[in-house]
């Protein structure tokens, strides 16, 4: 393997998100693929994306990307469904850095797991709205039903800390009855918040039902990913290497405060910068 080769397996992987969604990504790749250095940025000042523009997620995303390239990444996860959505396609074709979303890897897995040929989708209004799910899922099964639902509250609840809470579960009740009445046995949780109320949505929609969690499937996608281009870091980082860094848009401090709530490997910082300028 050539010096440049080596160097690349070393880079960093660059995750971004509208917010802090895209820790749960984070979370499932510090958990699959250990070695791996991350440089994560959540755009807070400009939550959420899933009521923007696909002008606006788009161009939101090429000032992400760039900031993101500033720091030699070997390559890029779209942790945020609706960039996912709205975004990933048009910043594909403009970089030749390899980059993954979230939409794919949880159509495919949903394709292959369902046995009764419905499947449900929750997520923001534009994830559903984009219907991109159903188009991948059609592609690889053309077989099945897919059934969208938005469920636009379930992001601050989640934000709020309220995973296991009355109020999220009479919310999540309310959300999921008609994918129960229509007898869902697969549901992508179509954002990256949601994987944080995955026990009170499995228990609202019961055993019968199998929920798929993107941020799992793409770890999973990435590593392969990596392996295939030889890309796979071999070597964990030295002790005092900086091997996660975390940057947003704004409210840094809620950010690490989170960000310390779903990550136990104690975030030490998380720095501010100014998207606009990139």
């Amino acid at each position: 393997m050539n010096q440049n080769q080596e160097c690349r397996k070393h880079a960093p992987i660059g995750v971004f998100d509208s917010g802090v969604g895209g820790l749960t990504v984070v979370r499932e790749i510090m958990r699959q693929i250990p070695n791996e250095r991350i440089v994560y940025f959540g755009d807070t000042a400009r939550v959420p994306y899933g009521s923007k523009s696909k002008d606006t997620v788009t161009r939101y995303s090429r000032q992400i990307v760039r900031f993101l390239q500033s720091y030699q990444i070997k390559t890029i996860v779209v942790a945020c469904n609706t960039a996912s959505a709205y975004a990933l396609d048009d910043i594909e074709k403009e970089t030749d850095i390899p980059m993954i979303g979230v939409v794919k890897p949880g159509a495919r897995t949903a394709a292959e797991v369902t046995k009764n040929g419905r499947i449900g989708v929750i997520g923001t209004e534009a994830t559903i709205g984009s219907k991109l799910y159903n188009q991948y899922i059609k592609q690889l099964n053309t077989n099945v039903q897919i059934y969208g639902k938005a469920c636009p509250l379930f992001v601050p609840l989640v934000e709020e800390g309220l995973w296991q809470d009355p109020v999220t579960d009479e919310i999540a009740t309310r959300y999921l009855t008609e994918l129960i009445d229509i007898g869902i046995d697969t549901l992508i949780l179509g954002c990256t918040h949601y994987p944080l109320i995955r026990s009170t949505l499995g228990r609202i929609m019961g055993e019968a039902v199998t929920l798929v969690n993107p941020a799992y499937e793409t770890a999973r996608e990435l590593k392969d990913m990596l392996q295939c281009r030889e890309l796979l870091n071999d070597k964990r980082p030295a002790l005092g290497e900086n091997q996660y860094q975390f940057y947003v848009s704004d409210m840094a401090d809620k950010f690490k405060n989170f960000a310390n709530s779903i990550i136990k490997y104690g975030i030490l910082s998380a720095k501010t910068v100014n998207i606009e300028e990139y």
